[in-house]
């Protein structure tokens, strides 16, 4: 048994599950999906894609909180920031996403108060230390980042802080994994699931994707044999007619998933509707504060009409995630849109297709 990291990017093992794959024999086209954006990185990073038969196409889906996250919300940053006595904190990748008219690094540079931050907490004691301002916290993320920000909140509230805030555009899974399995023009045979997020769900959110909708579901973890294997696993449920929840990833990642974490969520947020880029509104899909905790709304400070979002007319950001296209396919990719000048959000967090297929330009297909 494998135990420490280098050893599950080892390139002899890393052929010979190649070979163990293509054994398989599947003739069949096979779209598998993976809906975390630290495995887009990761089949990217290793050249997953050129060790599998030409018909396993894997999509990227959408699994990178700040692609997901609506140009509405950026816009509501903005106008945040650009508030006297506002400091926003956000985490890094925010910083640089585009949107309708401005980011937050282009709101910067016009004198807005922008600081990143590497922990929730970061926020909180910028509060402390700043009780005349009032202190924004940017809330994007999935179940995996949410209940450090929930745990923030319940701080704050012990502290009495009046002028700490969450903008909250949390998002959470089952809801957006129906909705991508209803897409009829997707045809999706399997999914590579999230291990960080499983972390904390555990196991049982996947099950109605194959129960109810016969797709196999198998947790990866994050190098390259972690990935391969998935990949196996997947194709033998394929093979064999199945469609189970497997989990690739038990070293980390347990059925039960993290009680503690999921009770925090609980005890702070509540579901709501929520729009997703490239998909559209998702019901309970996203997470706000509930009234408990409402006072730390950060909503409650915007008191102007805020335009309608708009998007880059040449940007397929919304089709990439929701595997229709590849970044490949978008006019812009490594021409109006690059890193150093991303249009979409895609581009922009590390965690991104576009990012990714730019900076691993080996796989672009």
């Amino acid at each position: 048994m494998m135990k420490y990291r280098d050893e599950f990017a080892r390139e002899d093992l890393a052929e010979a599950f190649s070979r163990i794959i293509k054994d398989i024999g599947l003739t069949e086209n096979i779209n598998l999906m993976e809906v975390c954006g630290t495995h887009t990185h990761s089949i990217a990073k290793y050249g997953i894609r050129d060790m599998l038969p030409p018909n396993i196409r894997l999509l990227s889906g959408p699994g990178c909180p700040v692609c997901v996250t609506p140009n509405l919300f950026i816009d509501q940053l903005t106008v945040l920031a650009e508030m006297p006595g506002v400091i926003i904190t956000t985490f890094g990748d925010m910083v640089r996403v585009p949107g309708s008219f401005s980011s937050l690094q282009e709101t910067k540079g016009r004198g807005a108060d922008v600081r990143i931050c590497y922990s929730p907490d970061d926020a909180v004691r910028i509060a402390e230390e700043n009780p005349d301002k009032k202190v924004v916290f940017a809330g994007v993320g999935f179940e995996t980042t949410a209940p450090g920000v929930a745990a923030a909140i319940i701080d704050a509230g012990e502290k009495n802080l009046s002028n700490f805030f969450v903008l909250a555009g949390f998002k959470t899974l089952p809801n957006a994994l129906r909705a991508l399995a209803q897409m009829p023009d997707l045809n999706l045979n399997g999914l590579i699931c999230p291990g960080h997020l499983s972390v904390v769900t555990g196991t049982s959110i996947y099950r109605e994707m194959a129960e109810v909708f016969k797709i196999p579901c198998v947790i990866s973890g994050f190098e390259a044999l972690d990935i391969l294997e998935t990949i196996r696993l997947l194709l033998l449920q394929i093979s064999e007619g199945r469609a189970e929840v497997e989990n690739g990833y038990s070293r980390v990642v347990r059925d039960e998933g993290n009680p503690k974490a999921m009770a925090i969520l609980g005890e702070v947020f509540r579901e709501t509707d929520s729009v997703w880029r490239g998909i559209g509104n998702i019901s309970s899909s996203g997470l706000v504060l509930n009234e408990k905790y409402s006072r730390f709304d950060a909503l409650n400070l915007i008191n102007v009409n805020i335009p309608a979002p708009v998007e880059p007319s040449f940007c397929i950001c919304g089709q990439i995630l929701t595997g229709v296209k590849t970044p490949a396919d978008c006019p812009g990719f490594g021409k109006a849109c690059t890193p150093d000048n991303p249009a979409g959000a895609c581009m922009v967090s590390s965690e991104g297709a576009c990012a990714a297929w730019y900076r691993f330009g080996r796989n672009i297909e």
